[in-house]
């Protein structure tokens, strides 16, 4: 029968073991599944335990006023805020809103670029999910002359 001293020291090799396997970021990604399975925005808000939106000048979203093709529409976003859990981007008209979902902490800067696909001219929103449950978020609104999403 392992020690107790035995037990901890294989258990901390296992958990370094999945680590290094990436098995963590799977379970990470279970957690927030009904998330990218919500149909809207609200729901999928809910669905990571956000507050309600209120619109903020310290959550900046960039990206272009016409895009071409729907299947590859470069954004940014980023917020100065502290206390940042999550940075999400959000498509109100694409079949499947919740687009990227960043886990943020204090080592991390809440920053990103990313291309994401739109299924028609739609509101995008990047939100900020704060340590407090508030969620803060900025607007743009993209037109779109050639969708994507099967659409």
């Amino acid at each position: 029968m392992p020690s107790r001293r035995q037990a901890l020291s294989h258990t901390a090799a296992l958990a370094a073991l999945l680590a290094g396997t990436g098995l963590f970021p799977q379970l990470a990604r279970a957690s927030s599944k009904q998330a990218f399975d919500a149909r809207t925005i609200q729901d999928a808000m809910a669905a990571l335990g956000a507050g309600a939106l209120s619109e903020s000048g310290d959550v900046t979203l960039s990206g272009p006023d016409i895009a071409e093709n729907g299947a590859v529409v470069p954004f940014a976003f980023s917020t100065t805020l502290p206390g940042v859990r999550r940075l999400l981007l959000l498509v109100e008209k694409n079949p499947v809103p919740l687009v990227a979902l960043f886990n943020v902490s204090a080592a991390v800067e809440p920053a990103f670029s990313i291309r994401a696909k739109l299924a028609q001219s739609s509101s995008v929103y990047a939100v900020a999910v704060m340590d407090d449950g508030r969620a803060l978020y900025a607007r743009k609104e993209i037109k779109v002359t050639l969708g994507s999403c099967g659409t």
